[in-house]
């Protein structure tokens, strides 16, 4: 006896759980693509904004500001049941996939505009300075030489919201996306048995949220560039 079960019925469990495991795979492949989507999405947007929200001109930061705040105070299903449900009355209709990414992407943005500027304003103004006496024009000044500076401070704390868009990402399953924790749902409403796929789909998570703080506290650990 093993926490209560026979050895046959043991047996029958890792049956059960190895024979399950190829469809949890594959629905942990979907909670990859919705991370990697959605993160590049917030990076992208988070920058933007985060440029959007310095800028001198008060009729460019004030409304970029607006847009932030509002992304951050409102929650993650409201954006995606609106991106799903109230777009298409307006002739917008994405798929369900992109619809999840999008939402996951407008989400985070709003928290990596901040990161963002917080590492632009960890750069000295004389790296400015030396770009534009250099004879780099204001563009390929930021993206050569403030940029690389910046993103070098605030690595560790991209990685750390890579690891809340993979745990945000069971959220898609309102939307019909299978990723990992909808289809061990799926599997336990068809076999009776919630058990096996859920503790499995707990354990992926955790080794995918391990792995991920590791690659976290490695790039912590690398050398940061001097502060002026």
């Amino acid at each position: 006896m093993l926490f209560g079960l026979s050895w046959d019925a043991d047996h029958g469990h890792w049956l059960f759980a190895w024979s399950i495991l190829p469809i949890l795979l594959r629905g942990l492949l979907v909670t990859l693509q919705a991370t990697i989507a959605g993160f590049a999405i917030a990076a992208v947007l988070g920058l933007l904004f985060a440029m959007l929200k310095a800028a001198p001109w008060r009729l460019v930061a004030w409304p970029a500001r607006l847009i932030s705040e509002f992304l951050r105070d409102t929650p993650l299903l409201v954006q995606l049941f609106f991106l799903y449900y109230v777009l298409p009355d307006f002739g917008i209709v994405l798929p369900a996939f992109l619809t999840g990414a999008l939402a996951l992407g407008l989400q985070y943005s709003a928290y990596l505009s901040e990161v963002y500027r917080a590492g632009l304003q960890a750069v000295s103004l004389g790296q400015t300075q030396a770009a534009l006496a250099l004879g780099l024009k204001p563009i390929a000044g930021f993206r050569y030489v403030i940029l690389p500076q910046a993103l070098k401070r605030i690595l560790p704390a991209l990685g750390n919201y890579l690891i809340s868009i993979s745990k945000d990402v069971p959220l898609l399953g309102v939307v019909a996306i299978l990723e990992l924790l909808n289809v061990a749902r799926i599997i336990g409403d068809r076999t009776y048995d919630y058990f096996t796929p859920l503790t499995m789909a707990g354990l992926i998570y955790l080794i995918l949220s391990l792995a991920c703080a590791a690659l976290v506290r490695c790039l912590e650990q690398r050398p940061q560039p001097p502060r002026a």
